[in-house]
């Protein structure tokens, strides 16, 4: 029975909203090695050119959520609850509620309140934007960035469920609590409840890269080190080169902003446990406990894909992940990694974990980095034991610039 066979046969309404706290307010965390740091009294600054979250020290949880508009929705209610989100932001990533608690009585209270005491946990909110708000629902097809087209089917393409795909506007909330992250998704929902309904929602565990050279390279479900390679946040010149938006742009909305795609890949987990360590190996082009490449050296040592075995094929194989995601297989290109680890229990039909990684990469144009990479992985030796089965492009606006600035103020062409 081959690999594959052991798998098949086994809002609040608007009252109460409280708009404060300093630009740039917070505290600045620490960049550490030691992910067991008590992070609840630290915060990010939420002010700044881009929005935190993206080149962020990753937080180890996620709630990440997609929203559809309602069919009443105009450009003037939709810039209230964008307005009324990045108010609301600015004050849970400091750790303080929405709005105030008691002042009403006979109302519910302005914040669900179960992250109360719990303190900011490095918490960062980010907002973006998909294809389908630009259709002609608002009038907004002229500030579509042609980056944001829809990817289209892409390599191994086959099992996307379009329910837990796409959406017209996305939130992603990291902390270092994951009841944070959840307060944080939660409340905004409400906020935006007249105008916008809950389309999917993914929690992520664990997280399965690392953004700064003071992490540790954390390992995915398959128990492999994850994104050694990924950008970091102490290469500004690479991040300029390769994830924010700069004049290239046909929107000037967009500069400083990124473009994110999300996958949701589902492991064959069973499959995969019953594989042999060396055809593990093999695959991903690295040794397991080490993460160093099968060419040799330690786990930040430089790939060579000229070093020969005794029999004299290369030692690391040329369907491997690591050699066709790499940058040299790429035309040099190169996407910031942020993904989690996810499960949602087990798989009824087949009694397997229905678990895997929710993937996020950041890049100033998805179609020249992402999908050219994803389209080379077609003969990835790694598909027989992953399954994408969803998939969203989103455009991520430039960070805020001060108290009274918004989500897609530029874009919305706000008029004062």
């Amino acid at each position: 029975m081959n690999r594959r066979g052991f798998l098949t046969g086994a809002g609040i309404a608007g009252a109460g909203l409280a708009v404060g706290g300093a630009a740039g307010a917070g505290i600045t965390y620490a960049l550490t090695a030691d992910d067991s740091l008590d992070t609840a009294d630290q915060s990010v600054p939420f002010y700044g050119p881009h929005q935190a979250g993206i080149i962020t020290r990753q937080q180890n949880s996620l709630v990440f959520a997609a929203f559809d508009l309602k069919d009443t929705v105009t450009v003037d209610t939709l810039e209230v609850m964008l307005a009324r989100w990045a108010a609301a932001a600015s004050l849970l990533v400091e750790g303080k509620p929405v709005g105030p608690v008691e002042s009403r009585p006979q109302s519910p209270p302005a914040d669900t309140g179960e992250a109360f005491d719990l303190g900011p946990n490095l918490l960062t909110v980010t907002v973006g934007f998909g294809p389908t708000l630009f259709d002609d629902r608002l009038g907004l097809q002229s500030k579509m960035p042609s980056a944001l087209k829809p990817l289209g089917q892409l390599a191994v393409d086959t099992t996307i469920d379009p329910t837990i795909s796409g959406g017209d506007i996305c939130i992603q909330a990291c902390s270092e609590d994951p009841q944070v992250a959840f307060h944080a998704v939660r409340n905004l929902a409400r906020i935006g409840r007249n105008v916008v309904t809950l389309r999917w929602l993914q929690e992520g565990f664990g997280r399965a890269s690392a953004t700064t050279t003071s992490q540790v390279t954390p390992r995915n479900l398959l128990g492999f080190k994850d994104g050694t390679a990924n950008i970091k946040a102490e290469e500004p010149a690479v991040a300029d080169e390769w994830v924010w938006v700069g004049d290239e742009t046909d929107q000037a909305w967009m500069t400083g902003g990124s473009y994110l795609v999300t996958r949701k890949i589902r492991m064959h987990i069973e499959a995969w446990d019953s594989d042999d360590i060396s055809d593990q190996e093999r695959i991903f082009g690295r040794i397991k406990d080490s993460g160093a490449p099968l060419s040799g050296g330690e786990e930040f040592t430089d790939l060579d894909f000229a070093v020969k075995d005794s029999s004299g094929q290369t030692k690391i194989d040329r369907f491997s992940h690591v050699r066709l995601a790499h940058p040299d297989s790429n035309g040099g290109a190169q996407i910031l990694r942020r993904g989690y680890n996810y499960t949602d229990g087990i798989d009824t039909r087949t009694g397997t974990l229905a678990a895997g990684l929710f993937f996020m990469a950041y890049q100033k144009n998805a179609h020249d980095q992402f999908a050219r990479i994803q389209n080379n992985l077609a003969q990835d030796a790694l598909n027989e034991y992953i399954s994408p089965i969803s998939s969203s492009l989103w455009a991520v606006p430039p960070g805020l610039k001060e108290i009274g600035d918004w989500y897609g103020k530029t874009m919305l062409g706000y008029r004062g």
